[in-house]
C-alpha cells in the first residue's frame, strides 16, 4: 500500500436501473431546484433522447420545470460552449442543472457549474492552465446538479474533474474540485441502447483505459484498486455484448456501472497516466474522439513502458479473466496486452489513426506537446517512447514522423 497522502470520496448519489430516469423531477425538487436547464447536444435532440427527459416534467405534481434546453455542446466540451451556456442559464433565471449526454456534455455542465459558482463569464479567458482546488477554497456550490450519461465510457457523471478544450490555446485543460461532480447520477441503461456500435466500442475502451491507469497509478490505494479491478472485469465481460447486442439492457447497465467505477479509480489514483497524457494531445491536435484515442494508444503505451506495469500486472490479468496467466511478470504483461488488442479487434476498432490522415508536420512538436500536457504530472514520458508510440499509431511512415 502507498502510505503517502491520498484523496478518495464519492459524493455523487447514484441511482441505476432501466427506467430510473423517471425519478428525475423528484430528484431536482429534492435538491431544492425549481427552474432547470437541460444541457445536451444536437444528436440527442435529433435521436429523441432529450424528448424522453423533457416529457417527464409534463403533468407532474412537483413544483419544478425545465425552463430551457441548451443543445450547443460539441465534442471535447469547448470553452466557448461553456461560456454561451452560462449566459443561457442566467438569461432563463434558472436554478438547476440537468446534464444529458456523453462525456463532453457532462464535463461542460461541470464547467458551467464552476463558472457560475466563481462568478466568471468567459471560460476561455479564465482557463489558461489546469486548476486544482481543495477546501477551504473549494466549497459546495449550492446549485442542484443531476447528470444522466448516455454513453458508458467517461464516467464524468461521478468524477470531480472536467476536461475543457480551450480553442484559443489549442489545449485540453482540467478543472478539479471536490464539489464539481453531480449531486445525483442516473444510470439508465435504456438511454444507451440507441448508441451506435462504434461509439459503444470506443467509449467502453475509454472506461477500460480509466481502469488500467487508475490501477497502475503511482498513487493507487486499496480504494482505487478495488474499483479498477472490478470495473476491468465488468468491461471484459460486457463490452463485446453491448457492442454486438445493442439492446441488451444487462450488458448496457453493467457498462454504465463499470464506467462510473473506472473513473473513480482513475480520478483518485491520477498520477502516472501516460495513455491519457498522449490521448489528450492527439485529441486536441487532430480532433480524434477521446475514447478512440485511448483505444488506439492503450496497448502500445503499455508495451513501450513495461517497467511501469510489471509490479501489479498479475492481479490485473486475473481481473480480465485471463486463465492460467504466466507467473513471470514480463510474459504476463504480454498476455494482458494481447488480450486488450484482441478485445479491440473483437469490437472492430482500429489499431492506428490512419483513418484521420494525420498531418506529419503537426507531429513534429509531439514530444513537447505530450510532455507539457497537464496530465503529465510527475510522470514525464521519455521523448524516445513518445516518438516510438507515435510512429506505431500514426498511420504514417517513421521517416515522416521524425522529419
Amino acid at each position: 500500500m502507498n502510505n503517502s497522502f491520498s484523496e478518495f470520496h464519492l459524493r455523487t448519489s447514484i441511482f441505476s436501473g432501466a427506467g430510473s430516469r423517471s425519478i428525475l423531477p423528484q430528484m431536482i425538487q429534492g435538491l431544492s431546484g425549481k427552474r432547470a436547464i437541460l444541457f445536451t447536444d444536437k444528436g440527442l435532440i435529433q435521436a429523441g433522447v432529450a424528448a424522453q427527459i423533457i416529457s417527464l416534467f409534463k403533468s407532474i405534481q412537483e413544483n419544478v420545470e425545465i425552463v430551457g434546453v441548451f443543445d450547443e455542446i460539441e465534442q471535447d466540451a469547448k470553452a466557448e460552449n461553456v461560456t454561451k451556456a452560462v449566459r443561457f442559464f442566467k438569461e432563463h433565471q434558472a436554478d438547476a442543472l440537468i446534464a444529458l449526454g456523453g462525456g463532453s456534455v457532462l464535463d461542460a455542465v461541470k464547467g458551467i457549474k464552476w463558472m457560475l459558482n466563481k462568478g466568471y463569464n468567459d471560460m476561455e479567458e479564465v482557463l489558461h492552465t489546469s486548476i486544482r482546488e481543495f477546501p477551504p477554497e473549494a466549497q459546495p456550490t449550492g446549485i442542484p446538479h443531476v447528470a444522466i450519461p448516455t454513453t458508458a465510457g467517461t464516467g464524468a457523471e461521478v468524477s470531480p474533474m472536467a476536461v475543457i478544450f480551450n480553442e484559443k490555446l489549442g489545449l485540453k485543460v482540467v478543472v478539479r474540485t471536490p464539489f464539481l461532480s453531480a449531486d445525483i447520477a442516473i444510470l439508465d441503461s435504456e438511454l444507451t441502447v440507441g448508441l451506435p456500435p462504434r461509439i459503444t466500442a470506443f467509449t467502453g475502451m475509454d472506461a477500460l483505459t480509466h481502469a488500467v491507469e487508475g490501477y497502475f497509478s503511482t498513487t493507487a490505494t486499496p480504494f482505487t484498486d478495488s474499483y479498477a479491478l472490478y470495473a476491468a472485469q465488468l468491461i471484459a465481460e460486457n463490452l463485446p455484448i453491448a457492442v454486438k447486442e445493442g439492446t441488451n439492457l444487462e450488458a448496457r447497465g453493467n457498462m454504465l456501472m463499470a464506467s462510473a467505477m473506472a473513473i473513480t479509480a482513475f480520478g483518485f489514483g491520477n498520477n502516472g497516466v501516460p495513455v491519457h497524457n498522449m490521448a489528450h494531445v492527439f485529441g486536441a491536435k487532430f480532433r480524434i474522439p477521446h475514447g478512440l484515442a485511448n483505444s488506439v494508444l492503450l496497448p502500445n503505451v503499455m508495451a513501450a513502458l513495461p517497467s511501469f506495469y510489471l509490479p501489479k500486472i498479475k492481479r490485473f490479468a486475473k481481473a480480465l479473466g485471463i486463465e492460467n496467466s504466466s507467473s513471470h511478470p514480463e510474459e504476463c504483461l504480454t498476455e494482458v496486452i494481447s488480450f486488450i488488442r484482441n478485445l479491440r479487434h473483437q469490437i472492430e476498432l482500429p489499431d492506428t489513426f490512419a483513418e484521420f490522415n494525420l498531418d506529419a508536420d503537426a507531429l513534429h512538436s509531439i514530444v513537447a506537446d505530450v510532455q507539457s500536457d497537464s496530465a503529465s504530472g510527475k510522470f514525464l514520458i521519455p521523448a524516445d517512447i513518445i516518438i516510438k508510440v507515435t510512429e506505431e499509431v500514426s498511420g504514417l511512415t517513421p521517416s515522416k514522423v521524425n522529419q
